[in-house]
């Protein structure tokens, strides 16, 4: 039997359309089951402005004022509501009709603007997959997982309603574009970006030194001038989240000074509504501008504008700029939301693979982020849902970092034994090494997220027994402290 031949042996390839495909069947069926959830008044919004763009000629569309929801989004966005009107007059003609469509919540409306958030969703598919298409199925798999299944996204789009992922995958796209050296397609993709949202515009500054050092600087020779994107700072409103300290040091100010017998007038109107220029100045401190804001903003940026413009890298570099750049307007911008950390939040996955710092700093941030975003959903039956997304979030993300870096600990240790030739220390040391290097977050990060439990607890829990109705909103600046805080310390 010596000439017998052995059997060939297939090596299966994973195809990552295939993988992705069924990350994202999973999360399409979690999604379906939260249509009939809680929706926020934006639904209303992005159903007239539906309405708006089908009934009205487009020198109309910005001077409407049917409802008080006019339309404040860009052109792109404009036309993008329109070409879903065209389908939704299909569905149901009083969804598309001015007048007698306002405040219309029949389940036909539901379902369609649910299913349009789903659909759009494509373009997040498309963009994460253009990020991690070079990388190794472990890594991919896990940055998949960060971003496919983000439960920001689930309460922001699914439930709350808006079109993030549709937007954010616009800019992995371009994010994309930029780390494979198409500095030109990259630039067009970003400012396609600015026409749907202008709110991106933050990161505008570090594009632009990027792409003045990397392309026209550096072989470029179509470039013949440099657009710009301006003027953002007329429209907002002064959120006490992004000065989180600042807002509890002028109440703490205007109470000493009260006892101390000096008049204060303390404001009545809220930092935390949602209406632009709804906003109250402070009883103590002087009122913020935007001016102020963008010259923080710039300030802020200032560091990341240098490394750019000295060495600017491709790779991996470009997605962290980015991210860091809207972290900045999160932190200083005068028109912030709390859904804007996902601006930095969703970038961010894509790189937290790369290190065990980053899949440190990541796993914090994206709890903290997740968490900022529950008071969005406020009403009891949506309670359970929220806190269920973040905790498998959590444990998903604590088990995929623990196995990548386990995995690449374990190679390392081998290919240091193999070095050195010390075969019967081979297979201690990775035991060892692994040991020494398992995924945490250590005592400082442990202690922060345990603050999480004791604030929602208070919150959700003790505070209506013990203050009833004083300090009614009190739970929800708690609840706004921990996204401020931890993007301080990172």
């Amino acid at each position: 039997m010596t000439g017998a031949k052995n059997p060939k042996t297939t090596i299966s390839i994973p195809n990552p359309i295939v993988d992705l495909a069924w990350f994202s069947l999973i999360a399409t069926c979690v999604k379906l089951l939260l249509i009939p959830s809680y929706h926020s008044s934006d639904f209303e919004v992005h159903r007239h402005w539906l309405a708006l763009t089908h009934s009205l000629s487009l020198p109309n569309w910005y001077l409407d004022e049917t409802s008080p929801w006019t339309l404040d989004y860009p052109p792109f966005f404009a036309y993008f509501e329109r070409f879903l009107s065209l389908f939704a007059k299909l569905v149901d003609p009083t969804i598309v009709d001015l007048h007698d469509g306002l405040n219309y919540k029949s389940p036909s409306v539901i379902i369609f603007q649910r299913l349009t958030v789903m659909v759009s969703d494509m373009v997040l598919i498309f963009g994460i997959y253009r990020l991690g298409r070079k990388l190794g199925s472990r890594e991919r798999n896990l940055i998949w997982i960060l971003v496919v299944w983000s439960p920001g996204l689930l309460i922001v789009d699914h439930m709350h309603f808006q079109y993030n992922g549709f937007l954010l995958g616009i800019l992995l796209v371009s994010l994309s574009c930029l780390e494979d050296g198409r500095d030109l397609a990259g630039g067009f993709v970003f400012a396609v970006l600015l026409c749907f949202k202008h709110l991106f515009a933050v990161a505008g500054p570090v594009c632009f030194v990027y792409l003045l050092r990397h392309y026209c600087r550096e072989g470029g020779l179509g470039v013949r001038a440099v657009g710009g994107y301006g003027d953002g700072g007329r429209g907002g409103f002064c959120g006490s989240l992004w000065a989180i300290c600042v807002f509890w040091a002028d109440k703490g100010l205007a109470f000493v000074l009260t006892k101390l017998g000096f008049t204060i007038q303390v404001p009545t109107a809220s930092f935390t509504g949602g209406l632009v220029g709804d906003s109250s100045p402070f009883a103590v401190l002087p009122r913020v501008t935007p001016l102020i804001t963008f010259v923080l903003v710039l300030v802020a940026l200032f560091p990341c504008l240098i490394k750019a413009w000295r060495n600017p890298q491709p790779s991996m570099m470009i997605t962290r700029w980015v991210a860091y750049a809207y972290t900045c307007g999160f932190l200083f911008g005068w028109h912030v939301h709390e859904k804007a950390s996902l601006h930095f939040a969703i970038p961010l996955a894509i790189v937290a693979t790369q290190s065990m710092e980053d899949a440190r700093h990541y796993f914090i941030l994206s709890i903290v982020s997740c968490y900022s975003l529950f008071p969005l959903l406020f009403e009891a039956q949506e309670y359970p849902i929220k806190v269920l997304l973040l905790l498998l979030h959590s444990i998903l993300m604590w088990f995929g970092f623990s196995s990548q870096f386990s995995q690449i600990t374990s190679a390392k240790a081998r290919a240091t034994g193999q070095k050195k030739g010390d075969k019967s220390g081979l297979k201690e040391s990775p035991g060892t090494v692994m040991q020494k290097q398992a995924f945490s977050i250590g005592w400082i990060g442990t202690s922060y997220l345990f603050g999480l439990l004791v604030v929602e607890t208070w919150g959700r829990f003790l505070h209506p027994i013990f203050l009833d109705e004083s300090l009614a909103r009190a739970d929800l600046y708690l609840a706004r402290v921990p996204s401020n805080s931890t993007l301080l310390t990172r």
